[in-house]
């Protein structure tokens, strides 16, 4: 019997030590249970990455190969995301550099959530050159993410189409 394929999710994180805690793990493990809890669980794969540095993006894509991309982190004002520095502070990844490597990948990357405060500017950029991207107009905490993300994922694992998971992860919220 042929095995369906599956839709590899990668969850990038990143919580410099000079930005706010924020509960990433408990987001990822919300994430997994939702997708585990769901009727089409085995059509999708789960594969996380931590303390995520901007040397490090391009290897987690290009070795992992996902449909889904979610970032879940800090987002300045400026657009940027906040990554790591080799030392664990911030190193911001900027919008161009960021639609710079998606544009590579566009063949594959079909969806990339970036669950982070002040996203828009980005998932607008990237919304030019992929499927789907979902990004935050405004600043967002910590249970209100968590909670984006598990009604999302569990919509799709229960096989709602994009649009109808994020209006179930707003609707969460």
């Amino acid at each position: 019997m042929k095995q369906e394929a599956r839709v590899r999710i990668l969850f990038l994180a990143a919580n410099p030590t000079d930005t706010d805690p924020l509960r990433l793990d408990k987001e990822c493990r919300t994430i997994e249970e939702r997708l585990l809890g769901a009727p089409f669980r085995d059509r999708f794969e789960l594969v996380s990455r931590w303390a995520l540095r901007v040397q490090d993006i391009q290897a987690a894509l290009l070795r992992c190969r996902p449909e889904i991309v979610h970032f879940s982190g800090h987002g300045g004002t400026d657009g940027s995301i906040a990554l790591e520095n080799s030392s664990g502070g911030t190193q911001a990844a900027t919008t161009e550099a960021l639609v710079t490597l998606f544009q590579l990948l566009k063949e594959t990357v079909r969806c990339v959530v970036l669950n982070a405060c002040h996203s828009d500017v980005q998932a607008r950029a990237l919304s030019q050159h992929l499927d789907c991207v979902v990004g935050m107009s405004t600043s967002i905490g910590d249970e209100a993410a968590i909670a984006f993300s598990s009604a999302f994922y569990q919509a799709l694992a229960c096989g709602e189409c994009v649009d109808a998971a994020f209006r179930f992860g707003q609707n969460q919220i």
